[in-house]
Parts: structure tokens; sequence; C-alpha cells
């Protein structure tokens, strides 16, 4: 989601609140005499307040968290397999042309095919791991070799051992998603947050429609923040194919 769209989804809110402050005011005035109970609509919206900063706070960690995870892994898939790539200068000269072009080619396929798929939380197939694959038997030593070949060879089916690992991390971290019962806490605790705030014999005022509108507009900005890093490879705040494209030139 785009910054103006974010901005015109918490303005949309806000407005709508400010509404039904006015609405509520307009169709249930304090009857004459009334006494206006700010006292008890303090009390009951501090403690949902309370609680609803809990779980703001618990979702935004697990969000987080994610997603972080998720940079590592990148991070640590793209400098292993450039590690390989330029461990390809100490095998025989016959591999060396093929552990780059396999290396180059399991990249462009990471940052053109398996990125858009991971942004829409699609399954990225098996061709992934075929190209890994061919990498695989492209770094394998052939014949004995030197010394500093053999240990070349050893070091680069390590580093793609590590590509390995890190792949299987980016391909969970791309799955992920934040628990349904928590988005649940957070929609409903978000609409009593507000509701409170006017439900309990407040008088109408500017000043009240001002906090009305602020508290929900900036609710509506923390759970579309949420949903947005929710995804961990989304286009606004995801985490994008850079340490691929910086060390192949893709």
């Amino acid at each position: 989601m785009a910054l103006l769209e974010t901005l015109a989804v918490v303005f949309v809110v806000a407005l709508i609140s400010a509404v039904a402050v006015y609405v509520k005011t307009k169709l249930f005035p304090l009857a004459e005499g009334e006494e206006v109970r700010e006292d008890v609509a303090e009390y009951i919206s501090m403690m949902v307040s309370v609680f609803y900063a809990l779980i703001l706070g618990l979702c935004l960690v697990s969000v987080w968290d994610n997603r972080a995870a998720a940079d590592d892994r990148v991070q640590a898939e793209a400098s292993a397999l450039h590690q390989t790539y330029l461990l390809a200068d100490a095998l025989p000269a016959g591999q060396r042309g093929p552990v780059r072009e396999a290396a180059r080619s399991y990249a462009a396929h990471v940052v053109d095919v398996e990125w858009p798929l991971m942004a829409e939380r699609e399954p990225l197939g098996d061709e992934g791991w075929t190209l890994l694959g061919r990498l695989r038997a492209e770094g394998e030593l052939r014949g004995r070799g030197t010394t500093a070949q053999q240990i070349a060879a050893q070091e680069v089916l390590a580093q793609i051992g590590y590509v390995d690992d890190a792949r299987r991390g980016r391909e969970a971290a791309a799955q992920e998603r934040l628990s349904v019962v928590l988005w649940a806490g957070l929609v409903i605790g978000g609409v009593l947050t507000v509701a409170f705030m006017f439900l309990f014999g407040l008088n109408r005022s500017s000043t009240h429609v001002i906090l009305v509108m602020g508290l929900s507009g900036f609710i509506a900005f923390t759970v579309l923040l949420i949903h947005q890093l929710d995804t961990p490879f989304g286009e606004a705040v995801g985490v994008g194919p850079d340490p691929f494209t910086r060390y192949f030139g893709l």
C-alpha cells in the first residue's frame, strides 16, 4: 500500500469517527439535569487502552521480528552465493565458468521469479531448488585436483550449504502470518478504544471531536503498519532483493 493510500485510509477512519461523535451527541443528547459521568468513561477507556496497547505491542514485535529474520536470511543467502561465485577462481579452469553461470542463474531466478511470488505469498515451486542442485553439482571437484583446489571445492560446497539453509529460512519467513486471534484483538480493541471515548456521557465539543479523530487515525495507521510488516517481502516496507542485485549486478 502506497503512502498516499495509507494516509487516505487514516483520514477516512478519522472522519468516520468524527461523524460518529456528531451523530451520537445529536441523537442521544444528555437529558436535562443528567449528570455527566466523565469519570466512568475515563476509567473504562483507560483500562481498555492499556490492554489494547499490550496487544499492539505484541503484534508489532511479532511482525518486526519476522521481518528482521527474513532480512537476515536474505543477507546470508546472497553473501554465501557471492562467496561461491568468488571461490570459483580457485577451482579447475573447466569448472570456473559453469559455477559462476550457475550462481548467476540462481540469483536471477530469486530476483525475477521468486520475489514477486513471495510478495503475494505464493508457493515458490521447485525451480529454485533445481538451480541450487545444479550449482552444487558444478561445484563438486572432478578428479583429484591439487590440494588448493580440493580445499576450494570443500569451501564452495560449504557455502552452498549456507545458501541452502538461508533459502529454507527465507521460504519459511515468506509464509509466516500474524495469528488470526491477534488480528481479531487489533480490530475489536481498536473499535472499543475509540467507542469508549464518546459512549459515556461526554459533552460534544470541538476538542472532543479532534481527540477522537486523532486517536482513531493513529490506531488506523498502526494497524496498517502491522499489516504491511506482516508481509515481510511486500512492496511497502518489506525486504527487497538488494543484496542479490548488488552482488550480481542484476
